[in-house]
């Protein structure tokens, strides 16, 4: 399986712009610049998108994992937060944050914090980035 996604960008670093596009079609030619990446600019930007891929990620291998433990979840809302410093080495993305609440009928605490502890380690998008991924998880009523 491969997915891809394009850029064009032109100009300088601070003055410059770019787009990006995505095979899928759902972005296309969407807008990003140093305004959008460091400031609070119109548009998106590399480290937003990376959150939208591992809540993305994230929630389906959750259900994956519910449903090989015999559990259907009525609702999955997951938001990530991606951190991004300043190292010796530059701008580095240094952690993920997941936000998770999940309603899901008949399934103990135990087994909840087991199984999305789980999908946390083995999502695709968790096992690809290089930085300290956490979590907070409540199962809702």
């Amino acid at each position: 399986m491969k997915r891809k996604a394009s850029v064009v960008w032109k100009g300088s670093l601070k003055e410059g712009k770019g787009s990006i596009s995505t095979e899928s079609g759902v972005l296309k030619d969407t807008q990003y610049s140093f305004g959008t990446r460091f400031e609070s600019g119109l548009g998106t930007n590399p480290e937003e998108l990376i959150a939208a891929a591992h809540a993305g990620c994230f929630s389906m291998a959750f259900s994956a994992e519910l449903g090989k433990a015999g559990f259907t979840p009525d609702s999955i809302e997951t938001t990530a937060t991606i951190i991004m410093e300043k190292t010796d080495a530059g701008f580095t993305v240094t952690e993920s944050h997941l936000d998770m609440k999940a309603k899901i009928p008949n399934i103990d605490q135990e087994k909840f914090t087991a199984i999305s502890n789980g999908a946390k380690a083995g999502c695709p998008i968790s096992r690809l980035l290089n930085a300290k991924i956490t979590m907070d998880a409540k199962l809702i009523s």
